[in-house]
């Protein structure tokens, strides 16, 4: 038997009322009545073509309820016709101002909202940084440019190194500001590079929503972590420096992309570049066409032009040319 009201099994006895025992639920403090079936559900249970047949108190229960329906509820005969008209009135129940404003319902509600929340994590799932910061340093932007490149938030940065070596100088303390976790290894050859190995390796038992990993470190020993987490199901790019620039290479698909330390920005692959390339010569191409064809365009009017002006002359006649008066006193002369 269970409580009405939160469907608790602890109650304990109080009393009598009209011949019926009375208990009080410990959990929510609901008074309730032992339930009875009326003789005439016992009669319909017991009665069929034998005479012998025996119901479970599961259908004994649904029908004292279909009993007490009416009969324009009633849709079709048998146990299994009466599940929506059970759920209907189970719902009311829960609906109830009473069910709404129990403890037990605001219990159950924050219990569903942190299993979604859970759930939605697991789904999601993080991107997580692991830097040996002894053989590479990242600025704050070649940090956020890394984490655009991940699908998943970068939401977990550590950082090995040891951090006594004064050649760090006050790199823990701004890596440290930046939210990093700070690893100390002690003074050796490769310590903090077995380090992120040792850690990585086992790096879902510690943050078991990983997706994404990116393991920032120029050695090459550190190819063994990255096969590793492949080999775990995570998406991994390793982070190397050449130059002036960084190699992220996605061991996953292959896929690699360069960024440039002195510019902070993407280095744009061949294929990026070649497109905006063509595109500047066809459009100076067609800009070089376009006035081209304007000068052209002038020669051909101005050609026109002195055609018109010849013709023009050939059709005026020839003008008389004016008779010169000779001064008498040198007529006189000759």
């Amino acid at each position: 038997m269970k409580c009405p009201l939160c469907e608790s099994t602890s109650y304990y006895k109080n009393g009598r009322s009209n011949d019926q025992q009375n208990y009080l639920c410990k959990n929510c403090g609901k008074q309730f009545f032992e339930p009875a079936l009326p003789c005439s559900l016992e009669m319909d249970l017991l009665a069929n073509s034998n005479g012998h047949t025996k119901v479970s108190m599961a259908d004994a229960s649904e029908l004292s309820l279909v009993k007490n329906l009416p009969e324009e509820k009633i849709i079709e005969q048998g146990l299994g016709s009466f599940n929506f008209i059970l759920a209907e009135e189970l719902l009311q129940t829960i609906l109830s101002p009473d069910c709404l404003e129990s403890a037990v319902f605001s219990q159950l509600i924050l219990r569903i909202q942190q299993e979604n929340e859970i759930r939605h994590k697991l789904e999601t799932g993080i991107s997580l940084l692991l830097l040996d910061a002894e053989n590479l340093k990242l600025d704050i932007n070649s940090e956020l440019f890394l984490a655009s490149i991940c699908k998943s938030r970068l939401q977990v940065k550590i950082a090995f190194a040891n951090w006594k070596n004064p050649n760090i100088g006050k790199q823990d303390i701004e890596l440290y500001n930046r939210g990093y976790q700070l690893v100390h290894v002690p003074e050796g050859k490769n310590s903090a590079d077995t380090k992120m190995i040792a850690f990585g390796a086992s790096i879902l038992r510690s943050y078991p929503t990983v997706k994404e990993i990116l393991v920032c470190s120029s050695d090459g020993i550190l190819n063994h972590l990255c096969n590793e987490l492949q080999n775990q199901g995570l998406i991994v790019y390793w982070v190397r420096r050449q130059g002036q620039n960084l190699h992220i290479d996605n061991r996953n698909t292959g896929k690699i992309t360069y960024y440039s330390l002195s510019m902070a920005t993407e280095v744009p692959s061949f294929e990026k570049v070649i497109d905006p390339i063509q595109d500047l010569i066809k459009t100076e191409e067609e800009s070089m066409n376009a006035k081209l064809n304007s000068l052209v365009d002038v020669a051909t009017s101005f050609q026109e032009r002195c055609e018109i002006n010849i013709k023009h002359n050939l059709n005026q006649p020839e003008k008389e040319k004016p008779i010169s008066v000779v001064d008498n006193s040198f007529a006189e002369s000759i």
